[in-house]
């Protein structure tokens, strides 16, 4: 008798601690989103793929004001203060088709530039506008929608490979779904798998190589369609020969869309047509590849370190 009459004195500390628990859960849903549609929003219709920084300054806003409140306890360094300008009167323009390269230093505020397309962050000063459209005024919805990306560590669900790609659009086919496997040069690996579309890949995809991920993710995206394609260090931890393979992959994700592409390898993006040189929060060279390493400045001394060559190697060459 007496482990039963332990378990009924022990439920309520169980008790207790489970509502604990729960004040917690509904703390974080009730939260409220800190980016969210304006009133009067509008859709973004039929997206071309301009986008415009207008002289756009970026910061971290105060942790009270983003987290939950007890996360932000009494002294917690940035409860209170937002952090220093991470951007510093950003002002940029990508035509519809083109692709820029961003590149620098890392903490330059590369990926920052980017997040702010889809509002994954919002602009303190400026403007970022899709469309001429400033993307405050349009729907997260449709916005998203216009918008695809690749990250450096693409996230896949514990489902099959045809549920993963499915989350891109619902109503795809088989046959649309060996097309944009094809294009992102993983159709061979899928067809050779005992269980094809249905193989589980596993929480965050751990059942596949890094290489694999990365084409599933773009198949995804392919399979999305946006008119803008932003691509995060896709490549920055890959071996030669996966790295070949994506690249394949990136020809047809970047064919007639507009790409900023965020460059860890600056051999990946010599083709780019502009590369944007960003240093502690601001632009600080744009141009072609063979112009930026006339000039000599900070991307040509990016680039030489990481080819290994010197100013004499590449005037020879040239």
């Amino acid at each position: 008798m007496y482990q039963p009459l332990a378990q009924l004195t022990n439920s309520r500390v169980d008790i207790l601690t489970a509502l604990v628990s729960f004040e917690r859960v509904f703390e974080v849903l009730d939260f409220p989103a800190s980016i969210a549609d304006r009133p009067g929003a509008v859709d973004l219709p039929e997206p071309e793929g301009r986008v415009e920084f207008e002289h756009v300054w970026f910061r971290h806003p105060p942790g009270d004001q983003v987290s939950i409140p007890s996360l932000e306890t009494p002294g917690t360094p940035g409860g209170d203060e937002p952090s220093e300008w991470i951007l510093r009167d950003i002002s940029l323009a990508v035509e519809p088709g083109e692709t820029v390269a961003l590149v620098g230093p890392s903490g330059a505020g590369k990926t920052t530039i980017a997040m702010l397309v889809p509002r994954m962050y919002e602009v303190t000063q400026g403007a970022v506008r899709v469309d001429g459209h400033d993307v405050k005024d349009l729907t997260l919805e449709s916005l998203h929608a216009a918008v695809g990306l690749v990250p450096q560590d693409p996230h896949l669900f514990h489902e099959s490979i045809r549920a993963n790609l499915l989350f891109a659009e619902p109503d795809a086919t088989d046959a649309d779904l060996e097309g944009v496997l094809r294009a992102a040069r993983i159709w061979d690996l899928v067809a050779s798998l005992p269980d094809r579309l249905d193989t589980v890949v596993g929480e965050r995809g751990y059942r596949m190589s890094g290489g694999e991920k990365q084409r599933l993710a773009i198949a995804r995206l392919l399979l999305k369609d946006p008119a803008i394609v932003i691509l995060d260090e896709a490549t920055s931890h890959l071996d030669s020969e996966s790295e070949v393979a994506i690249q394949q992959a990136f020809d047809e994700i970047l064919r007639n869309r507009t790409a900023i592409v965020i460059a860890h390898r600056l051999s990946t993006i010599v083709g780019a047509d502009r590369i944007v040189v960003v240093d502690n929060g601001q632009i600080v060279e744009m141009g072609t590849h063979a112009e930026l390493l006339v000039r000599g400045g900070l991307y040509a001394e990016l680039y030489r370190t990481q080819i290994g060559r010197s100013p004499e190697d590449e005037r020879e060459t040239a």
